[in-house]
C-alpha cells in the first residue's frame, strides 16, 4: 500500500486551490436574489452576442476532436498582432503556455526561474513541481518594479524571468523602458515573459508593451488571454506570442487537443467583434475613473491602476477591517477580493463592473462604513 502512495516529492507540499463561495451558495445563505460578482477581474459586460450565437450555431460540433493544434485560431491571432502564426501557441488559458515554458525551457534540479513578489501564483506552483528553484524580488514603492532587484537574482542558469504587466494585484504597469532594460541586461540564455493578461486596458499600450516591436527582442515572450476583454474566462483560452524555435518545441509537448473546438470557434468570432471589444474598453476604462472618484469620496485610498481592477485601501478611522468589510459587502450581495494573503489586510481588491453594479458597490460600502 505504501509504495502504491509514493509520489514525487515535489508534490507533497502543496495544497489543493480553495475556491470561494458560488453565487448561488451566496444567496442561499444570506437570503439573497442577486449577486454582484466582482472579485475576478471578469468581462463587465458579459460574453460578446456575436460569441454567444457562434456557440449555438457550432453546439452540435461538441462531439467532433478539435484540430491539433488549433492551427486557425493561431493563424488570426498572429494576424491580428502582425505576426506569423509559427509565433503563436494556443491553450486551455494561458496557465498552459506557462506550464509549457517552464518543462520545455527550464532544466529540473539545475536552473531557476525569477520573478517579483508577490507574483501569478502559476509561475511559483509550475517552477517548484518542476523540481526548478523560483526566486522572487520584493516590489518596489507603490507596488512600483526595481529592475536592478529582478536582475541580481539572475545568473548563467536563469532560464525564465516572468514580469506580469498590468500587475496582479495592483494594476501597475512599467514603462516599456524598463521592459527594454530587462530583455538587453539577462543573462543571455534567460527568456523574459511578459505576461499581459491585463494590457487590453492600459491608456496607451505602446508605453507599456514590447509586443509592437517583438521582432526586436528575440529572447522576449508574450502571454495574452481571452479572458479579460473577450469575455471567455469559463472557456480557458490564452495564447503566447513566442520566438520560432520555441512555439515549435512547445508545440511537439503540448496536449493536441488541450483546446476544444467550442473555445477555437469562440476565439475566432471574439477576434472579429469589434465592437464588443470596443465597448468592453470604454466600460472599463469609465468604470475605473468612476470608481476612483467615488471611492476616493467615501475615505478609501484607490491605487492607480492599469487594468480592470485596482487596489482599494479602506479608511484609516474604519471600524471594521478589510475582513470585516468583505463579509459585510458579501451580505449585501457583493463580492470583492480580500488581500490578507498577499500580506495586505487593510486592502481590497475590486474589479471594474458595468455601471449599475459600480453604484451598487458604492452605495453598499458607503452603508457599511457609516
Amino acid at each position: 500500500m505504501d509504495d502504491i502512495r509514493r509520489v514525487r516529492p515535489e508534490v507533497e507540499g502543496f495544497e489543493a486551490y480553495t475556491p470561494g463561495l458560488t453565487i448561488d451558495e451566496i444567496k442561499a445563505r444570506y437570503g439573497l436574489d442577486s449577486v454582484i460578482k466582482m472579485a475576478s477581474n471578469e468581462n463587465p459586460l458579459g460574453t460578446s452576442p456575436v460569441v454567444r450565437q457562434v456557440l449555438c450555431d457550432k453546439a452540435g460540433l461538441a462531439f467532433r476532436y478539435a484540430q491539433a493544434g488549433t492551427p486557425r485560431l493561431a493563424a488570426a491571432i498572429g494576424a491580428h498582432h502582425g505576426l506569423p502564426a509559427g509565433r503563436v501557441v494556443v491553450g486551455n488559458g494561458s496557465d498552459e503556455i506557462i506550464d509549457l515554458l517552464v518543462r520545455v525551457k527550464a532544466r529540473p534540479g539545475h536552473d531557476n526561474i525569477i520573478a517579483f513578489k508577490p507574483c501569478f501564483a502559476m509561475y511559483k506552483i509550475q517552477a517548484r513541481l518542476c523540481g526548478v528553484e523560483f526566486r522572487q524580488a520584493p516590489l518596489g514603492p507603490g507596488f512600483s518594479f526595481d529592475p536592478d532587484a529582478l536582475l541580481a537574482l539572475a545568473d548563467d542558469d536563469t532560464a525564465i524571468c516572468f514580469v506580469t504587466t498590468p500587475d496582479n494585484p495592483s494594476g501597475y504597469a512599467p514603462p516599456v523602458a524598463m521592459l527594454e532594460r530587462l530583455a538587453r541586461e539577462l543573462p543571455p540564455q534567460c527568456l523574459l515573459v511578459l505576461d499581459e493578461a491585463y494590457m487590453d486596458f492600459v491608456e496607451c499600450e505602446r508605453e507599456h508593451s514590447l509586443l509592437p516591436r517583438l521582432e526586436e527582442f528575440p529572447n522576449v515572450a508574450v502571454l495574452r488571454t481571452f479572458s479579460k476583454l473577450y469575455g471567455l474566462a469559463g472557456l480557458r483560452l490564452g495564447y503566447g506570442l513566442l520566438p520560432e524555435w520555441l512555439a515549435d518545441y512547445c508545440l511537439r509537448v503540448k496536449p493536441p487537443f488541450s483546446v476544444n473546438i467550442l473555445a477555437e470557434e469562440a476565439g475566432l468570432a471574439a477576434l472579429r467583434d469589434g465592437d464588443f471589444i470596443r465597448a468592453t474598453r470604454e466600460a472599463v476604462l469609465r468604470g475605473r475613473e468612476y470608481l476612483a472618484r467615488e471611492l476616493g469620496a467615501l475615505g478609501c485610498r484607490v491605487w492607480p491602476s492599469q487594468a480592470n481592477f485596482f487596489i482599494m485601501d479602506l479608511p484609516g478611522g474604519a471600524a471594521l477591517d478589510a475582513g470585516g468589510v468583505f463579509e459585510a459587502l458579501l451580505a449585501r450581495g457583493i463580492i470583492l477580493r480580500p488581500l490578507a494573503s498577499y500580506g495586505m489586510a487593510a486592502s481590497l481588491r475590486v474589479s471594474v463592473g458595468n455601471a449599475q453594479e459600480n453604484a451598487a458597490l458604492v452605495r453598499a460600502l458607503a452603508e457599511v462604513l457609516a
